[in-house]
């Protein structure tokens, strides 16, 4: 059986590309192919488009990189994003707190604020992304219950197997598919360890809160603000989104063994041992643990770093390439960026023997920030719950890592990367 293939149409490059991942990355680089006329064709799993969790936030960097895309994809964010309900912090990415009697003080002292210029906390709720991005992309350029499971290399191609036993056959194939990545395996080889996510150690319950009963409980100022919770080995955060209706709530442990046992990493939540996790904390933090609503209990996987992202005409982008931990609220922003740059350069493609160039351009410029965010993001959940070595919960050091650590997160020139990436090409940007 063959299924749909990209197909050039008049005035799009003469190549093809295969997108194999329908959420949040695998979407904007469509878009960013679109808006570069080259052809390509989405393949997603599933029988639908549908994201999985609620509340997402994005930095500064990350609504740079939507505009960047396609200002379209700005837009669309815009029209569904949540900021913090008080003037006085819109600026605000979090306000640090106590949430127990512990080192850095009492239950619901203050600790820190974090500053994120021009966005503050700017969040959304995931599947409303979606829609905004699946607006732009035609249904004509996707498939669905499409899963890769082989990508056989052409003279001048690739042909992708199926997992329902269909073909199809693109000049090259991107790399969409998350952190449970099948691409990644073919790009690494299964027998290579980095191939493979770790469990980081932690685990969060996540869930929401409608916003009346969480005023009710905290107070306008806790509930209508994004706040981070601190303590001894787990720390809660909660932001608003639905412009407001929602409180969006994670709550993050460390797991005492450090594995994980489950072959499922999304888990029914069991309320009592919530309660059980959390039972030293204050009464602010027991409240909103106990207004939660539907949910559910999230292992937390990251990937190794890997020698490279991409492996002849298999390249590899966002969580695929670089499944990170949420700490520093970056993962998504991550693969917006990686749409960017990579869409740009397959534009600036002219045939298809230079493909490569282009997966190797991305690969140097785009492997080492991203792994950077892999290891600071699992250094920040240590921070949040005082196990960092060196830190712990001397309150002033956690103040000062927690001024600085993000700036390089925030304040990239992502167009810098893509005329660096552009010069090893050999084009301009």
């Amino acid at each position: 059986m063959t299924d749909p293939s990209p197909e050039s149409a008049l005035g799009q490059k003469s190549f093809t590309i295969a997108v194999c991942g329908g959420g949040i990355g695998g979407l904007a680089l469509a878009i960013g192919f679109l808006r570069h006329d080259v052809p390509f064709h989405l393949y997603e799993s599933a029988h639908a488009f549908a994201e999985v969790g609620a509340g997402i936030s994005f930095g500064p960097n990350s609504l740079r990189a939507m505009s960047l895309i396609d200002p379209k994809v700005r837009q669309g964010y815009g029209k569904r994003a949540t900021s913090n309900a008080y003037k006085e912090k819109e600026a605000v990415w979090f306000d640090f707190l106590a949430g127990m009697d512990c080192g850095i003080g009492k239950a619901g002292e203050k600790v820190a604020t974090v500053i994120a210029g021009g966005t503050g906390n700017s969040s959304i709720h995931r599947a409303h992304f979606l829609d905004e991005l699946v607006a732009l992309v035609p249904y004509k350029n996707v498939t669905f219950g499409k899963r890769v499971m082989e990508v056989e290399e052409l003279e001048d191609g690739v042909r992708l197997h199926f997992a329902d036993g269909g073909k199809a056959e693109a000049s090259a194939v991107v790399g969409c598919d998350g952190v449970k990545s099948n691409l990644r395996h073919i790009v690494l080889g299964k027998e290579d360890e980095t191939a493979h996510p770790t469990f980081t150690g932690k685990y969060a319950y996540r869930g929401l809160i409608p916003m009346e009963k969480a005023v009710g409980l905290l107070g306008d100022d806790l509930a209508r603000n994004s706040v981070m919770w601190l303590g001894n080995h787990a720390h809660v955060l909660t932001f608003p989104i639905e412009k407001g209706e929602i409180m969006n709530v994670v709550a993050f442990c460390t797991k005492k063994n450090g594995k994980w046992e489950n072959e499922k990493w999304v888990l029914p939540m069991d309320r009592e041992d919530m309660e059980r996790d959390f039972q030293d904390w204050g009464e602010s933090v027991k409240k909103i643990l106990g207004l939660m609503e539907k949910p559910d209990l999230w292992a937390l996987f990251d990937y190794p770093h890997s020698k490279t992202y991409f492996k002849g005409r298999t390249c590899l982008s966002g969580d695929a390439a670089h499944a990170s931990t949420p700490h520093q609220g970056a993962g998504a922003g991550m693969a917006l960026e990686d749409a960017y740059v990579l869409s740009s350069l397959l534009g600036a493609v002219q045939k298809s023997s230079d493909i490569e160039s282009a997966f190797r351009a991305f690969d140097a410029v785009r492997r080492p920030r991203t792994q950077k965010l892999v290891t600071t993001s699992r250094d920040a959940g240590e921070l949040y719950e005082l196990e960092e070595e060196g830190v712990e919960d001397d309150a002033d050091k956690l103040r000062e890592r927690l001024s600085t650590r993000y700036r390089w997160i925030w304040e990239h020139n992502l167009e810098e990367d893509l005329a660096e990436a552009m010069g090893m090409l050999g084009g301009k940007a």
